[in-house]
């Protein structure tokens, strides 16, 4: 096999260990055993990384990680273009192996990945690395954790926030680069939806507490909308108040509205706010009203890059069927930019 052949097999490899690790509850094998304790200290170091959330992005990537996918996503490209380049991948934390997207294409690509890893999500992608590079040593040459100061790279791509992003900017301008800021994901509700459409919403809404761009984090409702069956319909969620981490937000968000005597609607796990902004608080959702739905599309449309996914029935081209936000598919791209292209093309 040649190199590329190598790079694909293990991670072929990978995803068959990932897939059957979420079936099997007695962990025997010795690599089983280390991704619990894995889990277990990831949940130490984050709070927000719950074993099942955890366990959730590991068996989407299991799915995703198949010979035939793998082999049809990159078919569209010419991995010849490819000359081995050093790619430093700064990666965001915010939910569990949020940047194995980054490095799964920087290798395939043929490239090097310098990556640096978010505090709050340093031990999943490190078993990451750990795990391939038993299967195929080759890794070891093109997999670099970075401590201190990145150098000697001729790319970046960093995810973060508006905020870092001007960081980034500064520092990294000067090479070819994706910089990645803030987006928000939205449902489009018409009235319409059956009671499976908004409980599958619930998924969008709280699956990672919230915390990822392509969590659901504001409604558009069309004007004279009741709320009754979507409360009703994501009431099996509510046990999510429980978690001491989530609870915490919901009372202070709570109070911070009620001292401001904001109008909301609330029902006991859920805050509601009307407000026109798309980033809500953890345990917030807000809602914006609409009187014409060809208007509000022309909104979406100047404004997409705010945005990161669209939920919707019927309503929207590219639109993500309800409950579905948070398994992308390989060329789901964040921010839209395709990666594979910008690896291909680094001078």
């Amino acid at each position: 096999m040649n190199e590329h052949q190598r790079i694909l097999s293990a991670f072929v490899k990978l995803g068959k260990f990932l897939r059957e690790y979420s079936y099997i509850e007695d962990h025997q094998n010795n690599w089983s055993q280390k991704l619990k304790d894995t889990i277990t200290l990831a949940e130490h170091k984050n709070g927000w990384f719950i074993e099942d959330n955890v366990r959730f992005a590991l068996k989407s990537w299991g799915n995703l990680l198949k010979e035939d996918q793998l082999e049809t996503w990159l078919s569209t490209y010419d991995l010849n273009l490819s000359q081995r380049k050093s790619v430093a991948v700064i990666m965001a934390g915010n939910i569990p192996m949020v940047g194995f997207h980054d490095l799964l294409a920087v290798l395939l690509t043929g490239n090097r990945a310098m990556i640096k890893l978010s505090s709050n999500d340093n031990v999943l992608i490190s078993f990451i690395r750990n795990y391939l590079i038993s299967i195929e040593p080759l890794f070891k040459d093109l997999i670099f954790v970075v401590e201190g100061k990145m150098e000697g790279f001729d790319a970046v791509i960093a995810t973060g926030s508006n905020n870092t992003a001007r960081y980034f900017e500064y520092y990294f301008g000067k090479v070819p680069n994706i910089i990645r800021k803030n987006r928000n994901s939205i449902a489009v509700l018409t009235g319409n939806e059956s009671k499976a459409h908004l409980e599958a919403l619930g998924e969008d809404i709280f699956r990672y507490y919230g915390l990822g761009c392509r969590s659901v984090s504001k409604l558009f409702v069309p004007e004279g909308y009741t709320f009754e069956p979507f409360f009703e319909s994501i009431y099996t969620y509510h046990p999510i108040v429980e978690r001491q981490k989530y609870a915490n937000n919901y009372d202070y968000n709570k109070a911070v509205y009620l001292m401001s005597e904001f109008e909301i609607l609330d029902n006991g796990f859920l805050i509601l706010k009307e407000d026109e902004s798309y980033a809500s608080p953890i345990a917030s959702l807000f809602y914006e009203k609409y009187d014409n739905l060809e208007t509000l599309r022309e909104r979406l449309k100047r404004e997409k890059n705010q945005l990161q996914c669209i939920v919707g029935n019927g309503v929207l081209e590219n639109e993500t069927p309800f409950g579905h936000t948070q398994n992308p598919s390989l060329t789901d791209y964040a921010d839209g930019v395709d990666t594979i292209e910008f690896l291909l093309n680094i001078n």
